[in-house]
């Protein structure tokens, strides 16, 4: 295999798409959703110019990125499919209780049915002719007369109630059956993802093995991190260009949530905000805290979703843009389960930790930013994470 030798990121990440800049500003007086339409559409063009570069950098990449995608796309349609089956769960239980219950009903209503036919048998119409004919008080002979309307009316109406409860036995033993065929469905299809999640796990550890072995040195190193870095820093700043004349929310603003907010996951720092990163040349922009595979991660602020995609070094990242050129990005991620546009609330959970991007361990980065400038994100929370 080739060694692995990084160059610095083309500049036509950027330059190249100054024209659709302008023509977006040229459109600013459309509607609110052709603006984001065309957002997403120059986002996706800028996507396949970022994986053309770093495609032509190292073949190994675009083996990775299509390796974690193929895993992300296995881990959500798994999530997917046990969420379906957890409620599908509950819902066979649900019907199982509604079943039994009917049968109560069912059973309570013949025997109380059997009662009254009992009952009428046992007076019968004889019994009825032989009281009108007698010459009984007719006051005591039009109560009995009730009384025998009543018995016919009450009758009737249990028979009804046990020919509705016998129906919606039916309906529920029904329901019952085809929620039982959908478990084994999903449970089928639980163990096929799963077969599909774990090979394409394989293929990604492959994938980054080979790449560790091509990264020969620490200076080999620098340079690859040096060069996903301006790849990072290209995607923000045209971003930064691109969201200019997009609606932003009408919420608090988000500079006024400084020191106020809560963190997107819960772990220990791995690596903090200013540290030196491989020989010293670079420093961290942002915070690495260690996870769990597929703990969720939680948005910061409102904001809209900017950017969802693989990027190099970053993996599976998620930017969300909160108003006045504030940004924060998640990245590392196992699995994104927003798109670019969508409105997010702070706790919103829009992503899964991962190791994406070729990373050793479960982490998520993250950085805010404003103006394209990083941040130190320890100033906008309310309690400090521990070291690990």
């Amino acid at each position: 295999m080739a060694s692995f030798r990084p160059q610095i990121v083309s500049l036509s990440v950027g330059v190249a798409t100054v024209a659709m800049v302008l023509a977006l500003v040229a459109r600013a007086d459309e509607d609110p959703e052709a603006r984001l339409q065309d957002l997403r559409e120059r986002i996706e063009r800028m996507q396949v110019r970022i994986e053309e570069d770093s495609d032509r950098r190292n073949q190994e990449l675009a083996r990775l990125r299509g390796a974690e995608r193929r895993s992300a796309k296995a881990s959500a349609d798994l999530k997917a499919t046990r969420d379906a089956l957890g409620e599908s769960r509950a819902q066979q239980g649900r019907l199982r209780i509604a079943v039994e219950q009917g049968r109560e009903r069912l059973e309570s209503g013949r025997a109380a049915l059997a009662d009254h036919v009992r009952a009428a048998h046992a007076i019968g119409n004889t019994e009825r002719l032989r009281l009108l004919l007698s010459q009984q008080d007719p006051a005591r002979l039009g109560r009995i007369l009730v009384y025998y309307r009543y018995l016919s009316k009450a009758k009737a109406e249990r028979i009804a109630r046990v020919l509705e409860d016998l129906e919606q036995l039916r309906t529920a033993e029904s329901e019952l059956e085809t929620n039982t065929a959908r478990l084994e469905e999903l449970a089928s299809r639980q163990s096929l993802e799963s077969e599909r999640l774990e090979a394409a796990r394989q293929e990604r550890a492959a994938v980054v093995a080979r790449l560790d072995a091509g990264i020969r040195d620490r200076r080999a190193e620098a340079g690859r991190l040096d060069a996903e870095a301006k790849t990072l820093e290209a995607l923000i700043a045209e971003l930064q260009r691109a969201l200019e004349d997009i609606p932003g929310t009408d919420r608090e603003p988000f500079r006024s949530r400084k020191g106020r907010l809560s963190w997107p996951i819960a772990g220990k720092l791995i690596s903090d905000f200013g540290q030196p990163r491989a020989d010293g040349s670079l420093r961290w922009n942002g915070i690495l805290v260690g996870a769990t595979p597929g703990r969720d991660v939680r948005a910061v602020y409102y904001g809209r979703v900017a950017y969802a995609d693989w990027l190099p070094g970053m993996g599976l990242l998620m930017v969300i843009e909160h108003g006045d050129g504030y940004m924060s990005l998640y990245g590392h991620n196992e699995t994104l389960y927003r798109q670019v546009g969508d409105w997010v609330e702070p706790g919103d959970v829009i992503a899964g930790a991962g190791d994406s991007g070729g990373r050793d361990r479960v982490a998520l980065y993250f950085e805010i930013r404003r103006g394209g400038q990083p941040e130190n994100p320890h100033r906008w929370f309310s309690v400090r994470l521990p070291a690990e």
